[in-house]
């Protein structure tokens, strides 16, 4: 199967509102992804750090794909490849993904703050959501850097109710309403969130990039960093590593080769969060 080629008008609307859509994208496949979701939670003994989940607060794996070849080959199916590739060039690297049972809201937030490279998150919900149990919401234009708008949004957004009167839920945004085999993919600038979800809501990502340029690795290593909180000593999981073909490979090795220094930060976080308290 030839890579899925985005239209004209999807780039542009990507470029425009920062975000799209594939409504039954990989209906096809949804039993397996779902059942394979399951069973990384279950192997995991439910979420970071082997705590069950309860429903109360988020529970999260990091990297979460990569444990488990079936979700690892989402990287290379033609409709996956072809939307990163599309947006992000041939040479893109794939970037850490996360597995999620989300609780409750999420509030108002970008993924980051990228000024030159473009990141993007590929977001796969396994429950049907609604505006009002979950789903994401999305405001329009807000992932544009120097933009007077998106610029102001990034200020005053996260105090929306002091500054605008609003609560989060009632700022004007696009509910993108999923069933399990759509496909939404966003900016990492796009302010997002979720409001009215239950304690169960699963939803994993792939997260991507464009190839840094040389004179920006540091960058790379700089926002890698954020993975060593989950006491990994590489950026990929072994399974995503070892049944990587030609062209999944293209997309890991820039990663690959700038991830050394994580093994030692996740040594550190992980002596902070299990040394004794001091009385």
């Amino acid at each position: 199967m030839p890579d899925l080629k985005l239209t004209e008008q999807q780039l542009i609307q990507f470029k425009t509102f920062g975000f799209l859509a594939f409504p039954g994208l990989l209906q096809d496949r949804i039993d397996e992804i779902i059942r394979e979701f399951e069973a990384i939670f279950a192997t995991r003994g439910g979420g970071h750090a082997g705590k069950p989940h309860e429903g109360k607060q988020r529970s999260c794996i990091v990297p979460f794909i990569d444990q488990n070849a079936v979700l690892s080959s989402l990287l290379d199916d033609p409709r996956i490849h072809g939307i990163a590739s599309g947006l992000l060039g041939d040479d893109f690297n794939f970037m850490p993904s996360d597995g999620n049972y989300y609780a409750g809201d999420t509030g108002w937030h970008s993924d980051g703050w990228h000024p030159e490279t473009l990141h993007i998150k590929i977001a796969f919900y396994l429950d049907p959501l609604t505006r009002d149990t979950g789903c994401l919401r999305v405001i329009p234009g807000s992932h544009k850097i120097g933009d007077a708008f998106a610029n102001a949004l990034n200020d005053e957004i996260y105090s929306c109710q002091e500054k605008w009167g609003l609560h989060g839920r009632d700022v004007p945004a696009i509910a993108l309403e999923t069933k399990p085999g759509d496909i939404l993919v966003f900016n990492h600038n796009t302010k997002h969130a979720a409001f009215g979800g239950s304690g169960w809501r699963r939803m994993f990502t792939m997260n991507l990039c464009q190839r840094y340029p040389e004179a920006r690795l540091h960058e790379l290593r700089e926002y890698l960093n954020g993975v060593s909180r989950f006491w990994v000593e590489r950026a990929y999981g072994d399974v995503m590593m070892n049944t990587a073909g030609p062209q999944r490979r293209r997309h890991l090795e820039q990663v690959m080769a700038n991830d050394g220094h994580i093994a030692e930060l996740s040594r550190q976080a992980k002596a902070r969060m299990t040394e004794p308290a001091r009385g």
